[in-house]
Parts: C-alpha cells; sequence; structure tokens
C-alpha cells in the first residue's frame, strides 16, 4: 500500500493501492466533493484480503490531486469519467470491476457506457441513473433539502469546515442508527488536513456535463450490483430499483435502515457481496 502521484495528459491524480497487483482489480470511486479516504482504509483492506487489487484515488479538486481553487475549475463531468480511465492505464490495468457511491457510481455507468472495454462488472452504491430517464423517481428527504438549503459554512476556515461536514454525513446517514460522531470527525478533520484545498472540492457541485455521446442504460452488457440503503435520503430506495430495472440483468441488495454511502455497520455484507460479484 502506497499513495502515488500519476501523470495524465497534463495533471496529478493521487492514487492508491491495495493488495497483489495479479489479483483481480477494483477500481473504487468516489462521490461528489469526496477524496479517497471515503473509501476507508480497512474497507478497501478487507477487499484486498479477499483476492482482490484495489485502487482508490482523489478526484480533482480532492485531496492530493490536482487542484484549480475555489470557482476556477477548469475541467467538466466527462473529464472526471476519463480520469477513472487514465488512473487504470497508470496501473496498467486494461480493464476493472468498478465499484461507485453516489455521484461515483453515476462516473462507474459512464465509464460503463463509453469505455466499454475497460469495466468487467459494476457495482453501483447509493446512486441513480446517470443518464436522463424517469423523472417519477423520489426527491431528497425534507430533513436533506432542509439541511442543504440552511447550512451555514466558512469554508476558509477549518473548524467550521469540519462542523459542516459532519453535520453533513449526519444527515446522510439517514437517522435510523445510532451515529458515530466520533468516526465521523476523525474522518473529516484527516480529509481537511489532507487537501491541498479543502474548499475547492465545491466545484464538483457546477461542473458542465461536458461532451459525452447519449446513450442507454440498457446498453450496458457488464454484471451490474446495486446495492442500496432503506434510509437514504438523498436517493431514496426506489433510485436503485430503478437503476437494477434499467441495466440489463441487474441485481438489487438492500441494507436496511443504511443511509447513503458505505457504512462501516455495512462492511460485513457489503464486502462479500463486491467479492461475490467479482469472483
Amino acid at each position: 500500500m502506497a499513495e502515488r502521484v500519476i501523470q495524465a495528459d497534463g495533471i496529478e491524480l493521487c492514487t492508491e493501492s491495495f493488495g497483489d497487483p495479479s489479483d483481480p482489480p477494483v477500481l473504487l470511486i468516489m462521490g461528489t466533493g469526496a477524496s479517497m479516504l471515503w473509501w476507508e482504509e480497512g474497507f478497501c483492506r478487507m477487499l484486498a484480503e479477499g483476492g482482490r487489487f484495489v485502487i482508490r484515488y482523489d478526484h480533482r479538486d480532492t485531496g492530493r490531486s490536482v487542484t484549480y481553487g475555489p470557482g476556477r475549475a477548469e475541467y467538466t463531468g466527462a473529464d472526471l469519467v476519463g480520469d477513472a480511465a487514465r488512473v487504470l492505464d497508470a496501473h496498467e490495468v486494461p480493464a476493472a470491476h468498478v465499484v461507485g457511491v453516489s455521484a461515483g457510481g453515476a462516473l462507474a455507468q459512464l465509464l460503463a457506457l463509453h469505455y466499454v472495454r475497460r469495466v468487467l462488472s459494476l457495482v453501483l452504491i447509493s446512486t441513480s441513473s446517470a443518464v436522463p430517464g424517469d423523472r417519477t423517481l423520489p426527491p431528497p428527504s425534507e430533513e436533506f433539502t432542509q439541511f442543504v438549503a440552511t447550512a451555514h459554512v466558512n469554508r476558509s476556515d477549518a473548524d467550521s469546515a469540519i462542523d459542516h461536514q459532519v453535520a453533513y454525513v449526519r444527515v446522510l446517514a439517514g437517522g435510523r442508527r445510532p451515529f458515530d460522531e466520533t468516526a465521523a470527525r476523525g474522518l473529516v478533520r484527516r480529509d481537511v488536513e489532507r487537501a491541498h484545498d479543502f474548499a475547492a472540492a465545491r466545484n464538483h457541485d457546477s461542473l458542465p456535463d461536458g461532451e459525452l455521446p447519449q446513450a442507454s442504460l440498457a446498453s450496458i452488457a457488464v454484471p451490474t450490483l446495486v446495492i442500496h440503503g432503506t434510509a437514504d435520503p438523498l436517493f431514496p430506495l426506489r433510485h436503485g430499483e430503478a437503476l437494477a430495472e434499467q441495466i440489463p440483468g441487474g441485481r438489487l441488495l438492500v441494507l436496511e435502515d443504511a443511509g447513503h454511502g458505505v457504512e462501516r455497520a455495512d462492511w460485513a455484507v457489503i464486502v462479500p457481496a463486491i467479492l461475490e460479484h467479482t469472483a
């Protein structure tokens, strides 16, 4: 295990790998504004101990990857899709099993649609369709919407940024299980202290889509596992159900009372499911 900054097409991306490079590769793609730390080390090690070569990485404007500064992003959502392929290139991986959470799940779908030969299978966690589709899907919960609309944060102040992010993580957890604030605060603090500029991560909220050809989820031909919590406040369960229905052969694993993301309480279920799916 070692962090490695790769150079690709004039940009720097920070990556980290776990396990034996001769094992089946698993690429982990995190969500909006989130560095690779949110794929926690213990989770990555569990996958590696199951016989997988695991790669995680910092998106642009997160962690130790290239950072443009708040409001100065020089890239698109399509570039973030391409970054996943760049990471595979740097690790000399022709194709990988791809696991994405939240917006990382959308990036994983687009990778499978537009870099077809690079994806062996998909695991899509706490996410929704990456292409225009069902307009009847339920909106985020009232609590989530209210938090986004009313929360205030000074991103130039580390303590304010940490308090806000911990509160956001609490809302994302869904409220049906005990919330481990100590663990969440520790992870958020490491993320803030490690980043070149933590405030720049918010650039992801306003990125243009960029140019990718129109495609349908029905054209995804790789085995796909959708994992979704019943208490997800951002994408209610119906989003996961619809995703599994739209992708041919898609399977759905429902996590009772789980919120949005990869919670430690669910590792014992999620890791074996990924290992089975990628066998």
